[in-house]
């Protein structure tokens, strides 16, 4: 007998009702300017839009808010590069307890800020040198908090994938959907959901060109570790794929397109300019690619998950100017 999948459409339908009235439902925008350039009918997810300014939100509480009550109230801890670290800290507080969230030291200030912000202890790292999830294992089971990783575990996945479902339920069917790929959390919950309601449809990742080991580890049939990237895109700039995730990728991804740190400049400047809404750099690189042509067989109606917008006014200035 097969084994079960780790994370199963039932699970993202769990997550939606879990996050009804928490999470935002955001908005999906369209662009007559962007359908014209591709060639194509383009449905943008605006996840920019969610509670902490990204789709991590949804993972976070989703995994937090199923802890048994004593070990909630004891505390939870992540590591993150920025937005999980955000979403977690966020999740502590609407469930009322504490959190401590291990941050590079270079992560970008505004993500350092608002996580400190929203309650969190935050202890930093150097993500050039350091094994971050060594160290977020260790802080967790010496405090005794409940370790909530930022893309590798289930019940993170399945929140994840709420946002695509409800790209979905807006749409209706679509040819493809393009999502950024990190740790792979996003693409996996994407991938489970969009194949369960609709067979057909092509799910492509997207990654950064220095830190391209989803698509190494596609094409290999394991898991490869790359240097760890130094690309814009700080919320991508990992070395390699999630365990689980990758087992999900591999069985329900089509394709991995690469983006230059240039094409995902460009396609923030068109966000900002013709959609009027703000991306970081993370958040515009699904766009990045279709406006780039580094879609094979470009598809007639297409959705894309614009992941979010968690950005400084000095750092956006600086990568929109090049």
């Amino acid at each position: 007998m097969a084994a079960s999948p780790p994370v199963t459409f039932d699970d993202v339908r769990d997550a939606a009702a879990r996050l009804d009235g928490i999470a935002h439902r955001t908005p999906v925008l369209t662009s007559r300017t962007l359908n014209a350039m591709v060639g194509a009918e383009v449905f943008i997810k605006c996840e920019n839009f969610q509670r902490i300014g990204a789709f991590k939100f949804r993972g976070a509480y989703n995994a937090a808010a199923q802890l048994p009550p004593q070990q909630l109230a004891q505390g939870i801890a992540a590591y993150s590069s920025g937005n999980h670290a955000q979403a977690t800290a966020l999740a502590a507080r609407e469930l009322g307890t504490s959190a401590v969230v291990l941050m590079p030291q270079d992560a970008p200030r505004s993500k350092l800020e608002a996580t400190a912000g929203y309650g969190a202890e935050v202890v930093t790292y150097d993500r050039y040198n350091q094994d971050r999830t060594a160290l977020g294992q260790a802080l967790a089971a010496d405090r005794g908090l409940a370790l909530i990783p930022p893309y590798d575990h289930p019940h993170v996945i399945a929140g994840q994938g709420t946002a695509a479902l409800e790209l979905l339920e807006e749409t209706g069917e679509l040819n493809a959907l393009i999502v950024p790929v990190g740790g792979g959390g996003l693409l996996a919950g994407s991938a489970t959901t969009a194949k369960a309601l609709h067979h057909g449809i092509q799910i492509i990742g997207v990654e950064p060109e220095d830190g391209d080991d989803t698509k190494r580890s596609l094409a290999t049939g394991e898991r490869v570790t790359v240097p760890v990237p130094r690309t814009i895109a700080d919320g991508q700039a990992l070395p390699t794929p999630g365990e689980i995730t990758f087992a999900i990728n591999q069985r329900l991804v089509d394709a991995i397109a690469l983006v230059s740190d240039e094409e995902i400049r460009n396609a923030m400047r068109f966000a900002f300019e013709r959609l009027k809404i703000v991306l970081e750099p993370s958040g515009a690189t699904a766009l990045a690619a279709l406006m780039a042509g580094r879609v094979d067989n470009p598809p007639r109606r297409v959705g894309i998950i614009a992941s979010g917008g968690n950005i400084n006014t000095q750092r956006f200035t600086e990568l929109i100017r090049g």
